[in-house]
């Protein structure tokens, strides 16, 4: 409660500042006034960071119900502000341009009245909270506790992600991991028992480490499989939805609409063992709580006799057993790491070193190990605590945590004593930060989320605020999103090629937190049926998160502040979206297909005055009110996968959109140039839209930026290159179906050095030559390229690997002059290359060039391996993970095909880490 209080003033206290602006013209009284209730506000704001370092149930009654009230003041006030503010803006922006002289009088005379009636009513608001605050002062001083060390943001620390990035190298991982393996395939990936279906059941409390398992054989194998899927259960799945997430992951491209379909159960389980008939397939069924639920997808696992494998992982025997249903099938269950494996993972986590560790904290690191008990979820957390600045804290900090520990990690409790460790980073955060975390609370269970779009909600709620005053808001909410991924509460999921996240999620026992807290202190109620999320009525509710259909009193809902729905069955029992005055973030793009409307319509959201947020992806909505343009305070509108057709011309009035996603086929309106905020622009197709082409030179902010070139007319191909080129905070650029374009972006078009991802990848889209601003110099900060190239020259693959922040390319040409050269020192940063459409060859890049490519696709010549004039070596690319061939026959015949195929799959098996091939 009192992070929640903190954070809520952190927001508050600069709004009472801005209504000392003379642009609200407040007199001299109400003026005064605000004064004094942001002078009272800071001093419990300071109060209230002495209490946040105090766990919950330390603290007296007395200051709970202290810091409750405190709460409530602050979130009262802060509606109050924002409701007056909303209704200056609402009535600045609401004068006709265009109106007799008499109508212009009236129209100001009842704006006078309007603006009179509303500065009454703050006024009246500030002077009761003034004397709320004033009472509340009185009790403070009987509250003092010690002051909380302070914390800073950072970026991801390299040392995180390592943990996570390949389940291979995680701690006492590999040797379980070869036993299943070896359970299940030989060396030459055939079946050691009969050719049947078999599975195995990895069972254990959470926390143990069986997803990451599950994961390390999937990465392991699944190049032997015709096709495989990785699919997350949770503890209450939709049946329909899991099997076409199975669907899905088997084959992306050919079931890419699939949940767009309205097929029930028995059509999918049917259509399932139709296609998985004449496959290998291999299916990670992760964290099934259920046997009902095994038995309704076992009966869409075709029985094919090609050695298929399905891995479940679940906490509970019962369900390892029903899985159990042949001599072939088997049941791992997991035990907690060794000794020696928990002191590895934990010094590396730490000293990033499994074996160092200075003298004096050997003995504190061992008593802290037995704490944990051998749970790697443990181990990872309590690592992070004492490096979650980066840097490793003191011997007595080290003390202090084991003091902190209670009896540790034991088989008796381990569950309570997880809780209880985890609640040590909880009370280590800033307030900011646990703000931040309990906000993860409104997501269900195994839920994917999405890193940005969870960071416009943290800015649309105010929980972010400017450190520096030219300083982006999202860029500092990425620095809260790192922190708390170096402290272990968030665990990445889809990381891009450019080594960043993308994706994340929340272990089961983080989430089992946060939604504690979250409802001891009231920050989100959760409606999904579960005994800890139903809401206390007696409460106002802020934040409001629907999992399940599920009737509730609506009148308690009137405060809320953000609303996602998650629910795939109709929401008809809610009240209109008008009421719900205070809402900062609307987002009912979880809610499934077209076909499973939620039943929440958006014809009146542009009557919601205080929405910063509106999230729409895949919502079954056709079109947007008209008078969306109402809404001021909108930052973040995103309506990719929806049926809008067209965007209301009242879209350009919203001077504060900071982020805007549409769909391909949507038009946007005339003057969309007036969007000076826009830092964010995705998916726009010109040709429906040409007067954009002009406009986006105005939008002089904008950091990302997709836009699709199809049928554009080749007339405004330069204006589209000048508009570009005023763009000079541009970090991401995608520009899809260029054709000529890109030959006058080659030459007329200077990229700023800034520039982080360049994308051009469509069929035809070529330069003519290597553009010669892609350089070193040019672009120091190029971590991404996507380009084709008519003709390369032989000297353009060095040029491209000196980019000294490259870490992912993939390049296409038709074409090579002159003999490529490629030096020592490339792609010295680079983990991921890509060559399409000419014949290269490992042997290209010298010893000390790829350093750090775990991934390598190339095409390459049987007839030229056959005869012996290429080397198909890999041992001198040392992170080598995966590599993806195409064997060109040339002239050749199937033995020349065969012969290169062999001396490529021996070329793997010679490498220290031998790679995944993958060979065409």
């Amino acid at each position: 409660m009192e992070a929640v209080t903190g954070a809520i003033m952190s927001a508050l206290i600069p709004k009472l500042g801005e209504l000392l602006k003379d642009e609200y013209n407040l007199d001299r009284h109400v003026r005064k006034g605000v004064k004094s209730l942001q002078t009272e506000l800071m001093m419990m704001h300071a109060a209230l960071r002495k209490v946040a370092r105090v766990p919950r149930d330390q603290l007296d009654e007395q200051v709970r119900i202290w810091a409750g009230e405190v709460r409530d003041l602050s979130y009262d006030m802060e509606d109050s502000i924002d409701d007056f503010s909303v209704r200056v803006l609402e009535s600045q922006d609401s004068q006709p341009t265009h109106m007799g002289r008499v109508m212009k009088v009236l129209s100001m005379i009842k704006g006078l009245f309007i603006k009179g009636k509303d500065v009454h009513q703050i006024s009246k608001a500030i002077t009761e909270a003034q004397d709320l605050a004033k009472e509340l002062t009185e009790q403070r001083q009987r509250y003092e506790l010690d002051m909380p060390r302070t914390s800073t943001v950072a970026t991801i620390d390299p040392r995180m992600l390592a943990l996570y990035k390949d389940g291979s190298e995680l701690v006492g991982v590999d040797p379980i991991r070869d036993e299943l393996i070896k359970k299940l395939i030989d060396e030459d990936g055939v079946s050691n028992e009969e050719q049947n279906l078999k599975t195995i059941s990895i069972v254990g409390i959470g926390g143990l480490g069986k997803t990451t398992l599950a994961k390390a054989v999937y990465d392991k194998i699944q190049a032997q499989f015709d096709c495989v899927a990785f699919v997350p259960v949770g503890q209450n799945p939709d049946l329909k939805k899991l099997l076409k997430d199975i669907f899905y992951g088997l084959d992306k491209q050919k079931f890419k609409e699939i949940h767009d379909t309205a097929k029930d159960e028995k059509l999918l389980i049917d259509q399932l063992g139709e296609f998985l008939m004449d496959k290998r397939y291999l299916i990670i069924i992760d964290d099934i709580w259920e046997e009902k639920m095994w038995r309704h997808i076992k009966c869409g696992l075709s029985k094919n006799n090609l050695c298929s494998q399905v891995i479940i992982t679940t906490r509970k025997v019962s369900v390892s057993e029903a899985c159990h249903s042949s001599c072939d099938d088997i049941i791992h269950k997991m035990e907690p790491l060794s000794n020696q494996d928990s002191q590895i993972l934990f010094y590396r986590r730490i000293f990033q070193s499994e074996n160092v560790c200075p003298h004096e904290l050997e003995e504190v690191s061992r008593d802290i190990l037995k704490k944990c008990g051998g749970v790697p979820l443990a181990i990872t957390t309590i690592a992070s605590l004492l490096v979650s600045k980066c840097q490793i804290m003191q011997k007595d900090d080290w003390l202090h945590l084991l003091n902190s520990m209670g009896h540790g990690v034991t088989e008796d409790a381990i569950l309570e004593e997880m809780k209880g460790i985890l609640l040590l980073s909880y009370y280590d955060l800033p307030s900011h930060l646990k703000t931040c975390f309990l906000y993860l609370s409104i997501f269900p269970r195994d839920f994917e989320i999405e890193r940005d779009c969870l960071i416009w909600r943290w800015v649309a709620e105010g929980f972010i605020q400017r450190d520096k005053v030219n300083s982006r808001l999202f860029e500092i909410g990425e620095c809260y999103f790192n922190e708390l991924m170096n402290r272990s509460l968030i665990q990445p999921e889809r990381i891009n090629e450019e080594g960043m996240v993308e994706t994340c999620r929340i272990h089961d026992m983080v989430l089992d937190l946060a939604c504690s807290l979250s409802s001891e202190e009231n920050f989100v109620c959760i409606l999904d049926n579960a005994e800890w999320h139903t809401p206390n009525l007696q409460k106002k509710v802020r934040r409001l998160s629907l999992h399940n259909s599920h009737h509730f009193d609506s009148t308690s809902l009137s405060k809320v502040r953000s609303f996602l729905v998650f629910s795939l069955t109709s929401c008809d029992w809610l009240p209109s979206l008008s009421s719900f005055h205070f809402l900062h973030v609307l987002d009912r793009g979880h809610c499934g297909s077209h076909g499973s409307s939620s039943g929440i319509s958006v014809k009146n959201v542009g009557n919601l005055l205080h929405l910063r947020y509106l999230g729409l992806r895949g919502a079954d909505v056709d079109q947007l009110p008209v008078d969306i343009g109402k809404l001021q305070l909108l930052q973040t509108l995103y309506i990719r996968g929806t049926r809008i057709k067209e965007l209301p011309a009242s879209v350009v009035q919203l001077r504060q959109l900071i982020f805007l996603c549409v769909y391909e086929g949507t038009r946007l309106p005339k003057r969309m140039g007036n969007l000076t905020s826009l830092e964010v622009l995705e998916r726009v197709r010109l040709s429906l839209s040409p007067h954009i082409v002009e406009e986006l030179g105005y939008l002089t902010e904008i950091r990302t930026l997709t836009v699709d070139c199809y049928e554009i007319n080749e007339d405004m191909f330069s204006i589209l290159v000048e508009s570009l080129g005023n763009l000079r905070k541009l970090q991401n650029l995608q520009i899809w179906y260029v054709g000529r374009l890109l030959d006058l972006m080659r030459e007329g078009w200077m990229p700023p050095a800034i520039l982080r991802s360049f994308e051009s990848w469509s069929r035809g889209d070529m330069f003519l030559r290597l553009p010669q601003w892609i350089d070193p110099a040019s672009l120091p900060l190029l971590s991404s390229l996507v380009i084709g190239v008519e003709e390369l020259h032989g000297d353009n693959i060095q040029i491209i690997g000196t980019l000294p922040a490259l870490r992912s390319l993939r390049v296409r040409a038709l074409r090579v002059t002159g003999r490529l050269v490629v030096r020592a020192s490339a792609f010295l940063s680079a983990r991921e290359c890509k060559f399409f459409g000419f014949p290269i060859s490992p042997c290209l890049f010298p010893p000390s060039a790829m350093p750090g490519v775990q991934r390598l696709v190339f095409r390459i010549s049987a007839r030229l391996v056959t005869r012996g004039e290429v080397d198909c070596s890999m041992r001198h690319l040392p992170s080598l993970e995966r590599v993806d061939v195409r064997v060109s026959r040339d002239d050749g015949d199937d033995c020349d095909d065969e012969y290169a195929k062999v001396a490529l799959r021996r070329a793997a098996d010679e490498h220290p880490k031998r790679p995944a091939i993958h060979m065409c």
